[in-house]
């Protein structure tokens, strides 16, 4: 008579063989980013990481040229006889960077940190998650951050968060600060609720209209 732990470990020793690991599809290749270059283009940053929850890598990367900067999103997929990555959307960063835009993925959020301007700058955090119930999925706006202000302190600014998916948003006024160290002061911070919408990442508002468009309302 056979024992409980032998008929266990055949079952299980079975599944394994007829269910094997599957193997992790590869992130796009440099080569194939830039061979989808224009001439004068350059790829600023890239990032890979999960962004669908399937397990393989997706890709977010920003090309750069002296008259325009766009982010681009590739999500894996896996059909049954092809696999590969697919255009999830785009979005049109402003040209005049201070930097490399900052990427980063954690727990399916897609973040993108950019700085651009001059002495007076703006520095933009967008965040997106994929909507993995459209097909195919495309990526939406989840979170917003907008901060103008000028890196000498010649003037005030003001400074905006705003949840995209609850509506939640914070205002702020940054105000010179006139003792101490040369920095702002955060006065007038104001807390209410937007109209919930749901944003896809071509129709991202500018960053900046958005927080000027919420500083006049105060």
């Amino acid at each position: 008579m056979r024992s409980p732990g032998l008929i266990a470990a055949f079952l299980f020793g079975s599944a394994a063989h007829a269910a094997p690991a599957r193997e992790p599809m590869q992130p796009v290749s440099d080569a194939i980013l830039n061979d989808g270059l224009e001439m004068g283009d350059e790829i600023e940053v890239r990032v890979d990481g999960d962004l669908n929850g399937d397990g393989d890598p997706d890709t977010a990367y920003v090309v750069a040229s002296p008259d325009a900067r766009t982010l681009h999103v590739m999500l894996s997929y896996r059909a049954e006889f092809d696999l590969g990555h697919e255009p999830a959307g785009t979005l049109s960063l402003a040209p005049d960077r201070l930097g490399s835009a900052g990427l980063s993925i954690d727990k399916g959020v897609l973040t993108i940190r950019d700085l651009t301007g001059g002495t007076t700058a703006l520095s933009a955090t967008y965040r997106y998650r994929a909507d993995k119930a459209k097909d195919p999925p495309r990526m939406r706006l989840i979170g917003l951050d907008a901060t103008v202000y000028n890196r000498t302190f010649a003037h005030d600014g003001d400074e905006m968060s705003w949840n995209v998916v609850t509506g939640d948003t914070i205002t702020s006024l940054l105000k010179v600060a006139t003792d101490g160290d040369r920095g702002y002061d955060k006065l007038y911070t104001r807390k209410f609720r937007r109209p919930v919408r749901t944003i896809y990442m071509e129709d991202t508002p500018d960053a900046e209209e958005e927080l000027v468009s919420v500083a006049k309302a105060k």
